[in-house]
């Protein structure tokens, strides 16, 4: 049996961070996965995403542009290219991630772990003993109905070396969403099934409507409030059967893609074995992400039940707060106001702080600012669609309570308003700053003026 201070279950950007940490202040160190180094985001998620849409977007701003005679044609994607240049990013990553424990000193492990007692975990055919273990193996992909292993994961998807000519996306979430507008903009035929009467339910609805137009009107069909009942091979590719408006409705397509929501990656821990409860959303924590029935176990990221979003963002903060716990003493909890997140459709979605329904559930007296920016100039030099906005400023501080923005700067102006939120912003303020000249940045200015 091995012996460590810590031991860290995943490779992502929680597990890394918590492993760092902890090794940086003299801890003995071990981390373990099962699959390559790196976690969902460097491997399987955001990084590689973001390279699809960044070519994705490109034929979109030219596609745009044709019919006002600005550029000449648009570019079609290479998808095998686009493959190609993705493993550029995706490749190096496990390597280099072992090389940087190394060099930290940490030791590293391969092969799946389980719980042998409450504070020793088996490695293969290797016990290790740890005086603190973090849990922090991620999410896999949630399953909603028979034979729903005919789809593709958002992994295989990522990895496909051809693009199928026709998409159904199960699920109406992030990755439906972001990845249906990327094989839309590659050529592809998309459909887009979702159990639910809006996609994504955590966002203000009046900005997602203005989403839903834009998806629609790129060719995108979206079907709502159809739950997927099974899913089977047919010849040619998959047929997807669902209950649409009380009755029976068949899609078909070359392929599918479940993107139906995540849920924590723990069920081969053999969590009993080692005394840590859980919950439907992941390990059971308290308020310092410690197992809230064993004290030797901390959790974060995607795999624990920490009442945040699981977002690559926070799966490192978490990470980082399990550390100084560790180190010092459970003292530090959970802060995330003014969280930035976003949506990477084309154009994107962001959103920061409360929407407006969330402030006044609260009793938060506030105004709202709203509007159409298609006609700013910052959107009409890209021909941009549907591009909008709502900020919530609270009545008698003025201080930024929430903005949600869609359109071509969404992400970098969400990012702007999150600092505002966190930091507790009067509204004014921020509209006085003299932010460069054209940019999205300077959009904010007519957003938060009364």
């Amino acid at each position: 049996m091995r012996e460590f201070d810590v031991l860290v279950v995943g490779t992502g950007s929680a597990g890394s961070t918590a492993a760092m940490m902890t090794r940086s202040q003299g801890r003995s160190v071990a981390i373990v996965d099962d699959r390559a180094y790196g976690g969902t985001c460097a491997l399987r998620g955001c990084d590689p995403k973001k390279v699809l849409v960044g070519a994705a977007s490109i034929v979109d701003d030219a596609t745009r542009l044709v019919p006002l005679g600005a550029v000449d044609r648009a570019p079609v994607i290479d998808w095998p290219a686009l493959a190609r240049f993705k493993r550029t990013f995706t490749d190096p990553v496990p390597p280099e991630r072992e090389r940087e424990y190394g060099a930290a000193g940490i030791v590293t492990l391969h092969g799946r772990a389980r719980f042998d007692d409450p504070q020793t975990v088996r490695v293969g055919d290797e016990r290790v003993r740890a005086g603190h273990v973090v849990i922090a193996a991620g999410a896999r992909p949630r399953h909603v109905a028979d034979g729903d292993d005919a789809l593709l994961t958002s992994e295989q998807f990522l990895d496909l070396q051809a693009l199928p000519g026709s998409l159904i996306f199960v699920g109406g979430g992030y990755i439906a969403l972001e990845f249906a507008h990327v094989a839309a903009r590659a050529g592809a035929k998309v459909t887009i099934v979702h159990a639910h009467d809006r996609v994504l339910s955590g966002f203000d609805p009046d900005v997602v409507e203005r989403l839903v137009a834009t998806t629609r009107e790129i060719g995108i069909e979206l079907v709502l409030n159809a739950p997927v009942r099974a899913v089977a091979h047919v010849d040619g590719g998959i047929v997807v059967r669902a209950t649409a408006r009380g009755g029976q409705r068949e899609l078909r397509a070359e392929a599918g893609v479940l993107a139906a929501g995540r849920v924590a990656d723990i069920d081969e821990l053999a969590l009993d074995a080692g005394n840590v409860a859980r919950t439907p959303r992941g390990i059971a924590v308290n308020a310092y992400l410690q197992s809230t029935s064993n004290p030797n176990v901390y959790a974060a990221g995607d795999a624990a039940d920490g009442g945040a979003l699981p977002l690559t963002p926070i799966a490192g903060y978490e990470g980082e707060i399990v550390a100084e716990n560790i180190l010092h003493g459970n003292r530090r909890t959970l802060d995330t106001a003014g969280l930035a997140n976003v949506v990477y459709t084309i154009p994107p979605l962001g959103t920061t702080g409360l929407t407006q329904q969330q402030a006044r559930e609260r009793g938060i007296d506030v105004e709202v600012h709203v509007g159409d920016m298609t006609s700013w100039y910052s959107s009409r030099r890209v021909a941009a669609r549907g591009a909008y906005y709502k900020v919530v400023v609270e009545t008698g501080s003025r201080t930024i309570a929430g903005a949600t923005i869609f359109g071509p700067h969404a992400e970098e102006q969400i990012n702007i308003l999150a600092l505002a939120v966190r930091a507790g912003l009067n509204a004014d303020l921020v509209a006085s700053t003299l932010f460069a000249y054209p940019t999205g940045a300077s959009d904010l200015e007519y957003m938060l003026r009364s």
